[in-house]
C-alpha cells in the first residue's frame, strides 16, 4: 500500500506538474509564471517538471492495482509525498491530437492511481493522497478554445479528464484556463498578455484558500 506522509508546510501548498518536452516551451513559462505569483502572494509552490525529473510513464505490471506483487515504485512514492502535502494540484500541458500528452497520463496512471482499485474509483471511496484537493488545469493549444470547442475536443477534455479525475479521485473542485493560438513565433506583446492571465488565475486560485482553525490538523477549507 502506498505510504502517505502529514503535511509538513502550514501554509497552503501549489504543486504545479508541467508536462513539456522543451524547457524553454511557452508552457514552461506559463508554470514558472503560476509559481512566482503564488510565493509573492506568501503561499507554497512546488514545480514538478516531469520531462525534466525524468519521470517514467510507462506503468510496470507489478504497479497495477490488485496486483498480488504489488510494489510501489520509489519514483511514485515521491510524487505522491508531493501531492499529499498539496491543497492545490495544478497540471500544466499542451493539448495535442485532442488530448494530453503521454507523459502525463503516465503521470496518472501510475501516481494519480497508485494502488486505488476501479472499485474504488466506482464507489467514490479513494482516499489520500488526492481527497479534498483542488483540481485546476492549464492548458494551451494552436488553436483557439472557440474551435475547440466546434470539434467537440474541449467539452470531451472537460468531461473525460478534468471532470473525472476530480469525481474519481474525491478531489473538491476543478478550473481550467486555456490558453489558445499558441503557435511560433508569439509575439512580445501577445506573451505578456496571456502570461497575464496565468497571474490573474494564480491570483484567484489562490484568493479561494482562508485559514481556519481547522489548519492545526492540516486541513485547508476551500471556500
Amino acid at each position: 500500500m502506498p505510504k502517505f506522509t502529514t503535511p509538513r508546510s502550514s501554509h497552503v501548498r501549489h504543486v504545479i506538474v508541467l508536462c513539456h518536452p522543451d524547457p524553454d516551451s511557452f508552457n514552461a513559462h506559463v508554470a514558472q509564471t503560476y509559481c512566482e505569483t503564488i510565493k509573492s502572494l506568501g503561499q507554497d509552490a512546488v514545480l514538478r517538471d516531469l520531462y525534466r525529473l525524468p519521470f517514467d510513464p510507462v506503468l510496470k505490471t507489478d504497479e497495477r492495482p490488485g496486483s498480488p506483487n504489488y510494489c510501489l515504485s520509489d519514483d511514485v512514492q515521491t510524487e505522491l509525498d508531493f501531492l499529499n502535502d498539496a491543497d492545490v494540484v495544478v497540471l500544466v500541458y499542451p493539448i495535442w491530437f485532442g488530448s494530453p500528452p503521454a507523459m502525463l497520463k503516465g503521470y496518472i496512471d501510475r501516481v494519480f492511481g497508485a494502488n486505488f482499485h476501479y472499485r474504488a474509483i466506482r464507489d467514490r471511496s479513494a482516499g489520500a493522497p488526492l481527497h479534498h484537493k483542488y483540481l485546476l488545469s492549464i492548458t494551451t493549444s494552436g488553436n483557439s478554445q472557440q474551435w475547440l470547442e466546434g470539434q467537440g475536443t474541449w467539452l470531451s477534455l472537460l468531461y473525460v479528464f478534468d471532470h473525472y479525475l476530480a469525481d474519481a479521485f474525491s478531489m473538491t473542485s476543478t478550473d481550467h484556463l486555456h490558453l489558445g493560438n499558441i503557435s511560433t513565433p508569439l509575439a512580445e506583446r501577445f506573451v505578456r498578455e496571456e502570461l497575464y492571465r496565468v497571474k490573474e488565475k494564480a491570483r484567484e486560485t489562490a484568493a479561494k484558500f482562508v485559514r481556519t482553525p481547522a489548519r492545526i490538523a492540516g486541513v485547508w477549507q476551500c471556500q
